[in-house]
């Protein structure tokens, strides 16, 4: 028996955004399917919001997210600031997300795309653990752990 996990993030309005910025990172298959479409009637506020939503990719990645009802003011719910001090990461988020690879160069190429408007909280780098490991805060609010394994 085999199981997998897949991060499932709460956004406020942005979800659908969101799902495609990591599509055209990660690459893979795109689902979306708006509360309109699940019922709700379609002039009520929030009914093009999105219910349901995966980026499912061959290389593994999988991320759902979804637009919490009545949320719009943008951005991820329980969203806070991630930052470095004296060696140790200082955060207010409840998780990140982590992705690695065997190698650096593919994970650069996630990073670049990741990196667009985002808070870096560590660059991608060589550290004491990895021979590349950075972390950064994407435009959506949420933060990315990302490391050579």
């Amino acid at each position: 028996m085999t199981i997998q996990t897949t991060t499932h993030l709460n956004f406020r309005g942005d979800a659908r955004a969101a799902l495609e910025f990591y599509q055209s990172i990660f690459g893979g298959h795109l689902v979306v399917n708006t509360y309109a479409e699940f019922g709700m009637p379609a002039e009520l506020p929030g009914a093009d919001n999105v219910v349901f939503g995966l980026v499912a990719a061959a290389n593994g990645f999988r991320i759902m997210g979804y637009d919490v009802p009545g949320s719009s003011e943008g951005g991820l719910m329980g969203g806070g600031a991630t930052r470095r001090e004296n060696h140790t990461t200082v955060t207010e988020q409840a998780l990140f997300v982590s992705i690695s690879s065997d190698g650096l160069e593919e994970l650069q190429g996630y990073w670049n795309g990741l990196v667009v408007d985002a808070e870096i909280v560590e660059p991608l780098a060589a550290s004491a653990w990895s021979a590349g490991f950075g972390m950064l805060t994407d435009r959506f609010g949420v933060t990315w752990s990302i490391s050579v394994s």
